[in-house]
């Protein structure tokens, strides 16, 4: 099973990108954890749609031919960033012929703030609705004070993260697979 997984952090050094990482590490027997990383996707314009930059082409592509999803983002503002949201716009159009239709997708994050991610998680979930994506309810995994939570080399220390992080793409496999008959 292949599992794409979109880090809505560009920032180097970001602890969603060392949380996707982790989940790689992570992952079940016979699942791969790929990533697409969304750094210098150009703003969505309805405008290009019909011809997008050749990073949108491949997104959208590696998106069809993904099992399922795995989202990793951290919270700006109470809500998804602008660059993860610009990718889930991008991904999704033009009208009728969105990536994410009907792909199974889990969510995580981290955050140094209290809640971990908890407002842009709900946000996403809220965004599925449209997409048409079948989301993984629970476990939830939200890495609240980040900071805390990885060494100096970026490696995730929480051993609760980490068996929630397994739980998350356990689950993520198994509706990947119901989901499928």
């Amino acid at each position: 099973m292949n599992i794409l997984g979109i880090a809505g952090s560009i920032r180097q050094g970001s602890f969603n990108q060392l949380a996707l990482r982790a989940a790689q590490g992570l992952a079940p027997a016979g699942t791969t954890i790929e990533t697409f990383d969304i750094k210098g996707l150009p703003g969505f314009s309805q405008d290009d749609e019909a011809n997008p930059p050749a990073q949108v082409v491949e997104l959208k592509q590696r998106i069809r031919s993904a099992d399922a999803i795995l989202l990793v983002t951290p919270e700006y503002n109470y809500s998804v960033p602008g660059v993860l949201k610009n990718a889930i716009d991008w991904a999704s159009r033009p009208y009728g012929d969105s990536a994410w239709t009907r792909k199974p997708v889990a969510i995580m994050g981290a955050s140094v703030g209290t809640l971990g991610t908890a407002r842009a998680q709900y946000h996403l979930r809220q965004m599925f609705v449209f997409l048409n994506m079948y989301a993984v309810n629970q476990p939830e995994v939200m890495i609240a004070h980040a900071h805390k939570h990885f060494d100096e080399q970026g490696n995730l220390t929480d051993e609760t993260a980490k068996k929630l992080i397994g739980q998350l793409l356990e689950e993520l496999v198994g509706l990947t697979k119901q989901l499928a008959k």
